[in-house]
Order: structure tokens, then sequence, then C-alpha cells
């Protein structure tokens, strides 16, 4: 298990360490909360005309902050290289930020402009947190010798999952409530005298999320040493410009990066498709409502945190790279088993009853939905967090922020590619489970292509 203590320094204080990896704490909540559990099933079922109308504007304002963040994160990262400063990028990009967060509470049901408050707040919302994670990633290598670059990347990534699972418990069990009961999922009635008839409680994690950033960034800002300065912004532009230009053609010549990066944006791809769609997945193969998923979360968000806690020792001793290869092999093998699973099927040939009305994972298909989702839950992270490790191994030194520009633009520039083929597949052949083993495809071609990369 990794902590604070583990992570022996290489230019700086163990406070400093705890208080960079905070910055994935703090940012989480807008993952967890807007972009998957609450906020994003409220406009999808409530805010918009209709439920499929939903589905597809998410798309849209989805694409355009990733076409937007695949065209910048480069660039502003070439030049945070030149001028060697990031927590100042860092700052700039969470005022926006806090500020979109904050506008969530303003799409209530009804409003002429919810919708557009919606969708502006969490397209401009995700640029602004991916590229000040661009930053925050680069300031690893000052902060940790290499050896220990993979057990410093899972120690941020696990303290993201533990505040996603904090938040989550806090926003299903006294913001959020179900509009037919007036009660949350531990059953109480929402604080601050928030209306579930207008689901106020599902507005309300915005401002929490921007309130629970504005918090725990602080740190970030407090302890963490920037490298010094290099350059003014007018030059640096010119420089930063100029580099980005040479690490694309770098990354077009270094056959080692090139095909990493290649990798990530494919098997990145499958991924984006599989959280997307997890839930609505649950939703139609095993009829589950909010409390399920929302309780699914929960359990994959623990197993999440536990496999990140494990993930980083295993990155240091083992090397990233097999911990990428071995984490793609479980993805794909117990996606086989989900996608396998209906409400009274198992691995496509075992028969058992359909759940009782109204209990809760009582079914066989349910808990081995469950435990399926668990095993991916806690490869996920590992997965993610040795990525930006092996980057960090891989890359010019001199160039790090740069290249995880180019890691931000590969993970982001066809992330609407494996969705799309997920929904063309599905409505082609009118099945769910057709539809999603397209994603085990974007799985095992990535897998094939890291095979090809060495870790230096």
């Amino acid at each position: 298990m990794t902590t604070v203590s583990d992570i022996p320094l290489q230019s700086t204080d163990r406070r400093a360490v705890f208080s960079w990896a905070l910055f994935d704490w703090a940012a989480q909540p807008f993952f967890t909360l807007i972009t998957t559990f609450v906020f994003a099933p409220y406009f999808a079922s409530t805010l918009a005309a209709t439920p499929a109308e939903g589905q597809s504007l998410w798309g849209y304002a989805t694409a355009a902050a990733g076409l937007c963040i695949a065209f910048a994160a480069p660039i502003l990262g070439s030049i945070a290289d030149a001028t060697g400063r990031r927590k100042r990028w860092i700052l700039l990009f969470s005022l926006p930020f806090v500020i979109c967060c904050w506008a969530f509470w303003y799409a209530s049901p009804g409003s002429p402009n919810g919708i557009a408050i919606a969708l502006i707040a969490f397209a401009i919302g995700t640029l602004s947190i991916e590229i000040a994670t661009v930053f925050n990633n680069a300031m690893m290598p000052s902060l940790v010798p290499p050896e220990r670059i993979g057990r410093l990347s899972s120690f941020g990534w696990a303290l993201g999952y533990a505040s996603g699972l904090v938040t989550l418990v806090i926003a299903l069990g006294f913001f959020a409530a179900s509009p037919e009961s007036g009660k949350t999922l531990l059953g109480f009635k929402p604080v601050l005298g928030l209306d579930a008839a207008t689901q106020e409680g599902d507005r309300a994690v915005g401002p929490f999320s921007a309130l629970w950033y504005l918090v725990f960034v602080l740190p970030m800002f407090l302890f963490v040493p920037d490298v010094p300065h290099q350059a003014k912004i007018g030059p640096a532009i010119h420089a930063g410009l100029a580099n980005l230009r040479m690490s694309l053609a770098q990354a077009r010549t270094n056959r080692n990066i090139f095909l990493f990066l290649l990798s990530n944006m494919i098997f990145k791809d499958g991924l984006v498709a599989l959280f997307a769609f997890g839930g609505i997945y649950a939703a139609g193969q095993l009829g589950w409502g909010s409390i399920e998923i929302g309780t699914f979360g929960i359990i994959l968000t623990i197993t999440g945190t536990l496999g990140l806690l494990l993930g980083g020792p295993m990155d240091d001793r083992f090397g990233a790279k097999p911990v990428i290869v071995f984490s793609l092999i479980v993805l794909m093998i117990c996606g086989l088993g989900m996608i396998s699973i209906d409400r009274t099927t198992v691995f496509f040939v075992i028969k058992t009853a359909a759940a009782p009305e109204g209990a809760l994972f009582a079914s066989l298909p349910e808990q081995v939905f469950i435990a399926l989702g668990g095993v991916i839950g806690a490869v996920s992270g590992p997965l993610q967090a040795s990525c930006r490790s092996l980057l960090v191994r891989i890359a010019p030194p001199q160039h790090v922020t740069q290249y995880f520009g180019l890691l931000a633009l590969s993970g982001k520039v066809t992330s609407f590619l494996a969705p799309l083929t997920v929904g063309v597949v599905t409505a082609l052949t009118a099945s769910q489970p057709a539809g999603m083993s397209v994603i085990l495809v974007f799985f095992g071609v990535g897998l094939l292509l890291l095979l090809r990369v060495r870790e230096r």
C-alpha cells in the first residue's frame, strides 16, 4: 500500500508530495458527480426534452471539449516548458473551472436557458480541468526520483478515487433525492432545504464540487515548489510553439513514443466508451435504476482505490508497461463476462432466476455483474496511473510537460470513435451486448501496439 512516507523525495518534502496529490482529490468530484453519476443523468432524464436528446446533446458537449483539449493541451504544455512555470497555468484554468461548476446550479428544470447553461458549463469546465491536470502531472519529476514516479502517480490517483467515493456518498446520501419519495439514498430528506421535486440536490453537486476544489487545491499552490522562471511569456510562446512542432516531428520519428501514444489513443477510446455506456448497459440488461447504479458506482470507487494502492508498488517494482498490459488483459476478460449477462443469464448459457421485485442485487446475474465490475474498477485506475508514469520514463525530461500535452492529445483526439462505434453497432444489431463488444476490440488493438513499446 502506498503512503506519503513510502515516497522518497527528490527536491522537496513530504508535505509538498501530499499537497501535489491533493490536486486529484480536489478535482475528482467534477468527474464523479457531474460527468458520471449525478448531474449527467439529471440532464438527460429531466433537463432535456427526452433522454435520447439529452444523451445526444451531452455527447456534443463532450466532443467539443475533447477537440479543444486536443489542440490546446500540447501547445500550452510546450509554452509552460519554455517558461518553466506550471502553477500559474493551473491557477489560470482553475478560475473558469470553479465558475462553471457553480453555474450548474442555475440549470434548473423549465428554465429557458437551463440546457445552454449546463452544456456550456460542462464543456468549458471539462476543458479547464483537463488542461490544469496536464500541468499538475508535469510537476512529478521535480518531486521524486524516477524509480518512484509510479508510486507517486498511483498515490495521486488513489486520493482521487477516495475523493470520488467520499463525495458520491455525500451527494447521494444528503443532497440528491428521489422526486417520488423525497428521500436520499440513505433515507434522509435533502439537507439545506433542497427541493427534491425540482431536483435541487442534483444541481447542488455543482457548487459543492466548486467549494471542494477551492479548499483542497490550495495546499498545492502553497507548498509545492514550482520550476524557476526561465523566460518571458512572449519569447516563451515562440519557443513553445517551435518545441511543439519539434515534438510532433520527434514523436513521429521516435518509434517508441509514437507506438505508446498510438496505443494509448486506442485503448483510452475503449475506456471512455466503457464508462460512458456502463450505466446505460446495466439499466437496459438488468433493469437497474438510480439507486442500483449509484450503489454500483460506490463499489467501483472502492475497488478502484484499492487497485491503485496496490498498483503503485507494482509499477515501481515491475515497471509501468507490465501493469498496463495486465490491466488490459483483465479488462478484456471481465468485459467479455459482462456482455454475457442479462436478467436471467450468466456467461451466455447459464440460466438463472430473475431478481425478486424490490430486492437489491438479489439475483446471480446482478452479483456476477457487480463482481466483474469491481475487478474492472480495480484495474482501470492502475492502467491510467501507469500511463503517465510510463510517459515520464520514456519522454525527454526537458520537454515533459509538452509530452503530457501529447498524451492528453492522444487520449482525446479520437475519444468520440469508440462511443460512436458502440452506437452504430447497437443500432444495426438492436443488441446492447453486440454494441458493447466492440470495446473489447479497442482494448485488444491497444494491447498489441503496447507490447512493442520499450520501457527505459
